[in-house]
C-alpha cells in the first residue's frame, strides 16, 4: 500500500521503530471496558518489539500493516489487513486519547479506499456485538453484519471459558 494522506492523518506502512506506539495502544486496549472482546496481548518490550518487527518485515498483498499518524508524526493507531479465504480481514487499534474524535473512521476509510484502488475489493471483520464503538466504526465505513458467532478469549477464575456474542461483518467495494 502506498502512503495515504487524509485531512488530519497520514497512513504509512509500519516500521520497526513503531513498536513503542503499538505497545501504548495495546496497553490502552487492556484498560478498556471492551478488552474482553479482544485477544490478550503480551505487552513486554521484547514481545511487542518482536511482533512489530515481524509485521514490518512481512508486508505483502496478503499481510498489510499500517500506522495512522497525526500530521505531527505521532502514531495514534494501527490498521492491519490479513488475507483470509477471499477477503482481507481487518483489525485496528487507536490510542484512548484519540478515540471518539473520528480518527479511526477517517483512517480505516482511507485505508480501505487505498486498497480498493489497488484492486482489493472484499473485507471482513469480527468484533463483540457489545463493543459498540467498534460496531459503529465498521458500520460507518460501510461494513454490514452478515452473522454472529460465539467467541471466547478469556477464562474465569475456575478456568471456564467466558463466551460473548461476536458479530461477523463484511464489506465489498464496487468495481
Amino acid at each position: 500500500m502506498v502512503n495515504t494522506e487524509t485531512e488530519r492523518l497520514f497512513l504509512r506502512p509500519i516500521e520497526d521503530s513503531d513498536w513503542r506506539a503499538v505497545q501504548k495502544i495495546w496497553d490502552d486496549q487492556t484498560r478498556s471496558e471492551y478488552a474482553v472482546y479482544d485477544n490478550p496481548k503480551d505487552l513486554s518490550d521484547e514481545a511487542v518489539c518482536g511482533m512489530v518487527k515481524r509485521w514490518a518485515a512481512h508486508q505483502s498483498r496478503e499481510h498489510i500493516f499500517l500506522v495512522a499518524c497525526r500530521k505531527d508524526g505521532e502514531v495514534i493507531g494501527f490498521i492491519n489487513f490479513h488475507l483470509h479465504d477471499d477477503r482481507h480481514e481487518i483489525s485496528y487499534g487507536f490510542l484512548k486519547e484519540a478515540q471518539g474524535q473520528g480518527y479511526a473512521r477517517e483512517a480505516v476509510s482511507a485505508a480501505i479506499r487505498s486498497l480498493g484502488g489497488e484492486g482489493i475489493r472484499r473485507f471482513s471483520a469480527g468484533t463483540g456485538l457489545k463493543n459498540t464503538p467498534s460496531v459503529n466504526l465498521l458500520e460507518a465505513v460501510g461494513f454490514r453484519r452478515i452473522g454472529t458467532e460465539k467467541v471466547s478469549f478469556y477464562n474465569d477464575a475456575n478456568g471456564k471459558a467466558i463466551w460473548f456474542d461476536g458479530g461477523i461483518f463484511e464489506l465489498t467495494l464496487q468495481q
